[in-house]
């Protein structure tokens, strides 16, 4: 016993988040901005974290293998492994893609990359449009694995990730209160968000998120422990919550994430809404949310 628990006390998790190409200014900075509130988030975890944020130009395939090969040296079996990924996808009918800068990255080299890696508790978290389709090539024994749609036929930008996000700094994701988010507390948090945010629109949804931690299923909307989905998930850690009881404890933070939220819905609305504007009204309009948000995001990041 105590020698499990030194290991588990030693251990180091290496962190990879990967924003890919946005097409839309709009994508482009929402998803650099995610990106950079994550590594935010994860730097707060303290020496045992190693992070690699890999977003703009830098999220190039190139640049993704050498981080995981720098990866697949210094990871020990005891460490874990966390990947999350950010943008858009692509499926072809035969091949998932990750879009990036320059050449994509198919989920089938994805997968071997992350076979490399000796740390056996591994996470990914496919947040692209399309990621349904990547679970086949992804999926492995101890490996937790999330997608943000249920197939590669859902290939709508995602609002998965934005909830992804505010569950990895948000306490109430703690569903049993032991100053931890894990992976499955961090999905359900995200999936049920998702699920509102189309209910609040009456829209129908276009992405269906789905968690996958057996290594041979097909990923399951509701993990039950009754049919062994969960348990890997429920037991890998991703967070501590010293910076969001922080936040928490500040009315002037929770007002800005507060208005942050309101900022994201107000620009999903415009582009819903985007054929019935006139080109230029919908750029104003669009450019005015967003500095408006990245003046919200700097003020939280103070």
């Amino acid at each position: 016993m105590l020698l499990a628990g030194g290991m588990t006390c030693s251990a180091a998790t290496f962190y990879v988040t990967i924003a890919g190409l946005g097409g839309e200014p709009d994508y482009e900075q929402r998803f650099a901005q995610w990106a950079s509130e994550l590594d935010s988030i994860l730097k707060s975890e303290g020496r045992d974290a190693k992070i690699s944020t890999l977003k703009g130009p830098d999220a190039a395939r190139a640049n993704v293998r050498t981080a995981m090969e720098k990866i697949a040296r210094e990871a020990r079996p005891g460490d874990v492994l966390v990947v999350m990924i950010i943008g858009h996808g692509s499926y072809d009918g035969v091949e998932y893609k990750i879009n990036l800068p320059g050449p994509d990255l198919s989920a089938a080299e994805l997968g071997t990359l992350l076979n490399r890696v000796p740390a056996t508790r591994q996470l990914v978290v496919n947040m692209t449009s399309a990621s349904g389709a990547s679970i086949d090539a992804l999926r492995k024994d101890n490996r937790v694995l999330i997608t943000a749609t249920k197939s590669g036929s859902e290939k709508n930008a995602t609002v998965f990730a934005r909830y992804w996000v505010e569950a990895l700094r948000d306490a109430a994701a703690d569903a049993d209160k032991n100053e931890t988010i894990s992976a499955l507390e961090a999905f359900r948090y995200a999936e049920h968000k998702a699920t509102e945010y189309y209910d609040s629109q009456k829209r129908l949804a276009t992405e269906h998120p789905l968690l996958e931690d057996t290594g041979k299923g097909a990923g399951v909307r509701t993990p039950s422990s009754q049919d062994s989905e969960s348990l890997r998930a429920g037991a890998l850690p991703v967070v501590r919550l010293a910076a969001a009881k922080a936040m928490a404890n500040d009315p002037r933070k929770r007002e800005l994430v507060t208005k942050k939220d309101q900022l994201e819905q107000q620009i999903d609305e415009l582009k819903y809404r985007k054929a019935a504007l006139a080109p230029e009204d919908y750029k104003k309009q669009l450019t005015a949310l967003l500095v408006e948000l990245a003046q919200t995001q700097e003020e939280l990041d103070k």
